[in-house]
């Protein structure tokens, strides 16, 4: 089953929660979004080594899993079985190092692979499109370098990310021209950014993280929410900042302002019983929150469940951001808007730190609600021109 682990997936309905946005709204009356949009995309990588692109993701109108091809026209996968079977050959030739090619986005809700050296092995169940999980050391795709960027295209504009939810690899940056000619890009490192990453995650102790091709060479740090899983990262690596922030509000009162463009509606929580029980203005509870283990702080899930609506998901999205950036401790009022106390605890998220230091607007995508308080690298246009993929240096 395709699936996206941030607010892409249905980004107009979510993106004003705990995130600061300000409402998107329609796109422009006056010129609609059309149904395709370029893509351009720039190899300035320094590596020689052939590339594969694949737009793979649910086609907006028909809600159907497929992929779509350089021109932008959708093909739907079919004949999937169990076990899976191998699907068809989606790949588009990318460019060379130093050169730029430019394909067609349709309106979709996918990701923009780009695989390094050579294709990348996708699968079909009877349930959709397997993909990879570089995590599983059986994974045909565990020694390949390859990347995404997740992205929706739809009758309100664009949004498009860099990510690191799931590993940082082979670089790049994203970016959206809007009509009036106005380009914007995030995701770009700094001069040695992408060799500080694999240096500070290992200097934090999490270097088990750090995973090499048969040649010995790096190939991605794993995101600690895979790690815990692997035994990459102990299982209790956060429990005693969990622990210090339940006991911290057994005797205090978090604030949570989940809208930005609801001022007003905050919510209250505070730990009775070993729960952390929210309450709304009124002081009646609203939901409750049982002690989360490292595992659902870095995956935002589990014990931190987000659902679509608009008391506990928000909450929780606001409650996994804090605990992945420490700030329970040193703020209770949350979000965050100001990202200089992110990160400060000893017991931390360092894969998250580092990849946000290393970006040249500290923007990141380094776990599943990073967009909380606006600190996320998306770029999005309500009408939007041309998007941009740039492959950067490994340096």
């Amino acid at each position: 089953m395709f699936r996206l682990r941030n607010i892409l997936v249905a980004a107009v309905a979510s993106a004003v929660v705990a995130t600061g946005f300000t409402a998107l709204g329609p796109a422009p009356e006056a010129e609609a979004v059309p149904d395709t949009i370029p893509l351009t995309i720039t190899n300035n990588s320094g590596r020689d080594e052939p590339v594969y692109l694949y737009n793979l993701g649910t086609e907006l109108s028909s809600g159907r899993l497929g992929y779509a091809d350089a021109d932008g026209t959708f093909h739907p996968w079919t004949g999937g079985g169990s076990p899976p079977v191998p699907a068809p050959d989606a790949s588009i030739p990318g460019p060379a190092n130093g050169e730029t090619i430019t394909i067609q986005m349709p309106k979709f809700s996918g990701r923009v692979y780009f695989a390094v050296g050579e294709k990348l092995h996708f699968a079909l169940s009877e349930d959709g499109l397997v993909q990879p999980a570089v995590q599983n050391p059986d994974d045909p795709n565990r020694n390949i370098r390859f990347n995404w960027s997740e992205y929706t295209l739809n009758d309100a504009g664009l949004w498009m990310n860099s990510t690191q939810v799931d590993m940082f690899t082979a670089p790049y940056s994203v970016g959206v021209r809007e009509s009036n000619g106005t380009v914007r890009t995030t995701g770009e490192l700094k001069p040695g950014g992408y060799q500080a990453v694999f240096d500070g995650v290992r200097e934090a102790g999490w270097g088990d993280l750090v995973h090499s091709g048969p040649d010995g060479e790096p190939l991605r740090v794993l995101s600690p929410g895979h790690g815990v899983g692997t035994g990459d990262v102990p299982a209790d690596v956060l429990g005693d900042y969990i622990d210090r922030v339940w006991d911290h509000y057994a005797s205090a009162t978090l604030t949570v302002t989940p809208f930005s463009h609801e001022p007003d509606t905050k919510y209250y929580g505070t730990v009775e019983g070993g729960v952390m029980n929210f309450r709304d203005g009124s002081g009646a509870v609203v939901t409750s929150f049982e002690k989360p283990d490292s595992d659902s702080v870095f995956g935002c899930y589990k014990l931190l469940d987000a659902p679509n609506d608009l008391v506990r998901g928000p909450l929780s999205r606001t409650l996994c951001a804090a605990f992945n950036r420490t700030t329970l401790l040193t703020n209770s009022e949350q979000p965050d808007q100001d990202n200089s106390g992110f990160y400060q605890d000893s017991v931390t998220n360092h894969y998250a730190r580092e990849v946000h230091e290393a970006m040249v607007d500290g923007r990141a995508y380094a776990f599943a609600f990073d967009d909380v308080g606006a600190h996320e690298s998306l770029v999005h246009d309500g009408d939007p021109a041309e998007a941009f993929m740039t492959f950067l240096p490994y340096d």
